[in-house]
């Protein structure tokens, strides 16, 4: 199965679409039941978000591949392998996991800071120790990895990747991870639920892009498609995903999604896509009016 399960709302009120708010312990339970058993086995998590990493300690976690991420704040008075080596041991303690599967830098800019190197030996240590397999980053747009990998070498990449959001595949850094044996996880594939809302339910400030909006809800129409189907098939498509990390509210949603998963492969056609990163980006959100 090609799908990993993103953690984020059952530690924290997240995402645009989000109106259940965060997801209870026992639901955080029926779908980790549910996603083993539909062969799912893979978990996103981070140790910023929120109680995620705790609650998922909270249950059994025998099997799963778990990737989590490093605090994205400095390491304030620690040395920088005091600081990754006990932010690992936190997650780990959290999870109630004696390794894990991948651990990403949240905020990949910290390796080209002047205790890049340094964090990079620590995580090489960690791996080398057997605490961590993969060790990769987290990005916000494939350009960040024009200077990341030219002094990195990592074994997990997750970005972005959806109907609107190709640059994945224009910038051919989809390609070249592929080309380099560098596992690829893509995220946001519903844009945090922007791509499968009604148009009446979507917040005013993404009316600027209205054209787009009005485009994506024919083309869904004329194509007798469901939103969560073209998401989930277009971005399964491209084989150089490893994963598509998905995150749910319940046991309905995730249902829905894995229905679609055997679908094959969709070709949505190149203008129903964006290069604005205010769109694209998440962390732009709140900034418009």
């Amino acid at each position: 199965m090609r799908l990993a399960l993103g953690t984020v709302q059952f530690g924290l009120d997240y995402g645009v679409a989000n109106a259940a708010g965060m997801v209870s312990p026992a639901e955080a339970s029926a779908i980790l039941a549910d996603a083993r058993a539909q062969g799912i086995d893979t978990l996103d998590t981070a140790a910023a978000y929120g109680e995620s990493e705790s609650v998922l300690g909270a249950l059994n976690l025998d099997g799963w591949q778990v990737v989590s991420k490093l605090p994205p704040e400095a390491q304030g008075d620690l040395s920088v392998a005091d600081w990754v080596t006990g932010s690992v041991n936190r997650s780990l303690a959290r999870l109630r996991q004696p390794t894990l599967y991948g651990v990403l830098l949240h905020r990949p800019s910290q390796l080209l800071g002047v205790d890049g190197d340094a964090i990079y030996r620590a995580l090489q240590r960690l791996k080398s120790e057997g605490v961590i397999s993969k060790i990769g980053v987290s990005v916000y747009a494939p350009e960040e990895l024009d200077r990341l990998c030219q002094n990195f070498d990592f074994d997990l990449v997750q970005a972005p990747f959806s109907v609107f959001d190709r640059r994945l595949v224009t910038s051919g850094w989809m390609t070249r991870l592929a080309a380099s044996g560098i596992e690829l996880h893509v995220r946001s594939a519903f844009l945090q639920g922007l791509l499968l809302m009604k148009a009446e339910e979507r917040p005013l400030k993404f009316l600027r892009w209205a054209k787009l909006w009005q485009d994506w809800h024919g083309w869904l129409a004329e194509s007798d498609i469901s939103a969560t189907e073209a998401c989930i098939r277009y971005v399964l498509s491209h084989q150089e995903v490893g994963k598509v990390v998905v995150g749910v509210q319940s046991r309905s949603q995730l249902a829905e999604i894995v229905a679609v998963v055997s679908g094959g492969g969709l070709d949505v056609p190149s203008h129903l896509s964006s290069q604005a990163e205010e769109l694209l980006n998440p962390a732009c959100w709140p900034s418009l009016v």
